[in-house]
């Protein structure tokens, strides 16, 4: 089953997520950037070199094993997962900001995500000779990562009836697909997660509400707008873990590497919408 699901459920799972996201893309959402430059570039400045640092001080902090020292920082490498939208409209975020950074993000990650992945390998496992995202690996995370996108975003140029019309079935398959990977990802390693679940479980947890946090609050603190600041907080605080996994399990070949992703996955959504709901009454209090 882990074989079936690592060489043939993961790929195809990671492909049609990412599939339907570009089915909810067009260039102008790219384009869109121009328009609100400030609240893009704070964001991505939080996305691409907050994180890693405060990941890579966590990491230090817990004293986590090499191999999962390392699957921590891939997944603070991992862009903002598709399911930031959808938090992001439930507690009234700009979601058109949200998908202009998931665009941008998906884009820029495959350099910095094989980039992040080395540095990371070069530092916690110097002896790792086999493991790292060479140029061969790093073609596999491009098409991994903008292949399907970009064939979504055709069909949307192409056939946008059939894309408007497929755009909910679709969501609903990612989210369903999203849930049966990690499941199905756990339940084939459980004996090895078992093992690591309680080392792993409390700095996910932190990871999670930090990047929540600074997601909101560095936006905030530099006068973004709270529409804008709460989609800025999902998009850094809900991390494409499916990716983190795909990439661990199919391009460095280590279920080991693919543990933090595996539990950030199952624990991120009840801390992004108990995230959620705080900003709410904050917002709320705040308008009262």
């Amino acid at each position: 089953m882990g074989s079936a699901l690592t060489t043939i459920g993961l790929p195809v799972a990671l492909g049609i997520i990412m599939f339907g996201l570009g089915l909810t893309l067009t260039l102008g959402d790219f384009g869109r950037i121009a328009k609100h430059p400030k609240a893009v570039l704070i964001a991505l400045a939080c996305q691409l070199l907050i994180l890693p640092a405060v990941c890579f001080g966590l990491v230090l902090a817990f004293q986590l094993p090499a191999v999962l020292a390392v699957g921590m920082m891939l997944l603070a490498a991992s862009p903002g997962g598709t399911t930031a939208n959808l938090y992001s409209h439930l507690f009234r975020g700009d979601v058109a900001l949200n998908i202009s950074l998931t665009a941008v993000n998906s884009v820029i990650a495959v350099f910095t995500l094989p980039l992040i992945a080395n540095l990371s390998i070069a530092y916690f496992m110097p002896d790792g000779d086999q493991l790292g995202i060479q140029f061969s690996k790093a073609l596999e995370v491009f098409a991994i990562v903008l292949v399907p996108v970009a064939i979504g975003m055709l069909v949307r140029r192409w056939r946008p009836g059939f894309a408007d019309a497929m755009d909910k079935p679709v969501r609903i398959a990612s989210v369903v697909i999203l849930v049966i990977v990690i499941v199905g990802s756990i339940l084939s390693n459980r004996e090895i997660l078992a093992e690591n679940f309680g080392r792993l479980a409390l700095i996910t947890i932190l990871f999670c509400l930090v990047s929540l946090a600074i997601g909101y609050v560095v936006p905030k603190l530099l006068k973004v707008s709270k529409a804008q600041a709460i989609a800025s907080s999902f998009e850094i605080g809900i991390h494409n873990a499916t990716l983190a996994i795909v990439i661990a399990q199919t391009v460095l070949m280590s279920v080991e590497l693919s543990l933090p992703a595996a539990v950030y996955g199952v624990l991120m959504f009840f801390i992004a919408a108990g995230f959620g709901f705080v900003l709410r009454g904050r917002v709320s209090a705040q308008a009262a």
